[in-house]
C-alpha cells in the first residue's frame, strides 16, 4: 500500500452515503474530499456541521443551497476533478444516470444495490469477489440483504459445507428517518415473486449458489430478519457449522441467552457499545439458534439494513483504486478502523 491516500468523493448525502463518508474519514489511506448533494435541509445541514465540504450535485439547485445557509465548495464536476473514486449514493435510478458523466471524468465509481447489475457487469461482496474488483472502472455493491445473503452462503461455501439454500427474508417496510413518509402498518406484505430479488442478486457475486429466496415486509423500520434452511454437502454437527461462520469475516454471534431476543435487543446493544448512529455493519447471528440434523441447517440472524453495506463499499474503493490487492488484507484494515467485532458480548 502506499503512501498516497485514495482520494474519494460520495455522491448522495442520504442513509447510505453520510455513512460511506465517515467511514471513508475513518481510514488510514484515504481521504473525503467532500460529498454532493441537491437537498438543503438538516441532512446536509449535519454535514456542514462536521465540516465536510459540500459540493452542489446539480448547478440549479446551488443558489437554494446557499440561499439556505450551505456553503458550496463547487460543482459536482468540480469534485469529480479531485477525486480518484465516486461512491454514488444517490436514490435509485439517479446513480445509473450519473455513471456516464463519471467515465466521461476518468473518475472510477461505485453503485450501490438498487442499480442493475448491467451498468457495471460487475457486483461487489468483498469477502467473494474483491480480487475480480481490483482496478476495475466500476462496480455495484450490492444490497443489504444480498451482502448478508453472500457472507453467510459463501461462509459455508468455503467451508465446503455448502449444497443448496433456501431462505425466507422479512424486511424493513422504510428507513426510519422516513418513517414519517409512508410505509405499511398493522400488516405483511408478501413480494409477488418467488425467487425474490435477492437471490439471483447473490448470484450476481457467487454465480454457482444453489440459492433460493421468498421475501416479505413487515411493519417495522429497522433491520432485516433472515431464516435459512441449508441442505449440507455431508452430515456435521452444529459446531462445524460454527466454525465456518467464525472464520468469515464480518459475521457476529448473538445468543438469546444474554437476552437478545429480538431485533429491537441488537438495536439496543449497539447503542451501548456506543456504536455511530447506533450501526451494526456485521450480520448478527444467533449462535444458540442455529440447530444441524443430519445434512440439514437451519439457522437465523439479522441484518441492519442502513449500515451493512458500509464496510463494503470502503473495500470498493481500495478494489477499484489497486491500492490493495489482496481482500482479507483490505478487510482487515476495514474493520480495524470501524472496530467491528465477531462478538459483540467477549472483552
Amino acid at each position: 500500500m502506499g503512501t498516497e491516500k485514495i482520494a474519494v468523493g460520495v455522491n448522495g448525502y442520504g442513509v447510505i452515503g453520510k455513512r460511506v463518508a465517515d467511514a471513508v474519514r475513518s481510514q488510514p489511506d484515504m481521504r473525503l474530499v467532500g460529498v454532493g448533494d441537491v437537498t438543503s435541509d438538516y441532512r446536509i445541514k449535519a454535514a456542514v456541521v462536521r465540516e465536510v465540504p459540500v459540493y452542489a450535485a446539480a448547478s440549479d439547485r446551488r443558489e437554494e443551497m446557499e440561499a439556505a445557509g450551505v456553503p458550496i465548495a463547487g460543482t459536482l464536476d468540480d469534485l469529480l476533478g479531485a477525486v480518484d473514486v465516486m461512491v454514488d449514493c444517490t436514490p435509485k435510478g439517479v446513480g445509473a444516470k450519473n455513471l456516464e458523466r463519471y467515465k466521461r471524468a476518468g473518475v472510477k465509481a461505485i453503485l450501490q444495490g438498487g442499480e442493475s447489475h448491467s451498468l457495471t457487469g460487475h457486483s461487489f461482496v468483498a469477502q467473494a469477489n474483491y480480487q475480480s474488483a481490483v482496478g476495475r472502472d466500476a462496480t455495484r455493491v450490492v444490497s443489504c440483504n444480498t451482502t448478508s445473503t453472500v457472507r453467510t452462503l459463501g461462509a459455508l461455501r468455503d467451508a465446503g459445507l455448502l449444497e443448496k439454500a433456501r431462505g425466507v427474508l422479512i424486511r424493513r417496510a422504510t428507513d426510519p428517518w422516513e418513517s414519517d413518509h409512508g410505509g405499511i402498518m398493522n400488516t405483511v406484505v408478501p413480494e409477488p415473486h418467488i425467487p425474490s430479488h435477492q437471490g439471483p442478486d447473490a448470484q450476481t457475486v457467487i454465480p454457482e449458489l444453489d440459492v433460493v429466496t421468498i421475501a416479505a415486509k413487515a411493519s417495522h423500520t429497522q433491520m432485516h430478519n433472515h431464516y435459512w434452511i441449508v441442505t449440507l454437502s455431508r452430515v456435521c454437527d452444529a459446531e462445524d457449522v460454527l466454525a465456518a461462520f467464525a472464520a468469515a469475516p464480518r459475521i457476529a454471534t448473538v445468543r438469546m441467552s444474554d437476552g437478545i431476543v429480538a431485533l429491537n435487543s441488537t438495536i439496543e446493544l449497539m447503542k451501548d457499545l456506543g456504536r455511530p448512529r447506533g450501526d451494526m455493519w456485521e450480520v448478527a447471528l444467533w449462535e444458540d439458534v442455529l440447530t444441524v440434523n443430519g445434512r440439514e441447517l437451519y439457522y437465523t440472524y439479522q441484518v441492519n439494513n442502513e449500515a451493512i453495506v458500509i464496510p463494503e463499499n470502503v473495500d470498493a474503493v481500495r478494489a477499484l483504486a489497486g491500492t490493495v490487492q489482496n481482500g482479507d488484507e483490505s478487510m482487515r484494515i476495514t474493520d480495524e478502523a470501524l472496530g467491528m467485532r465477531q462478538d459483540f458480548l467477549t472483552a
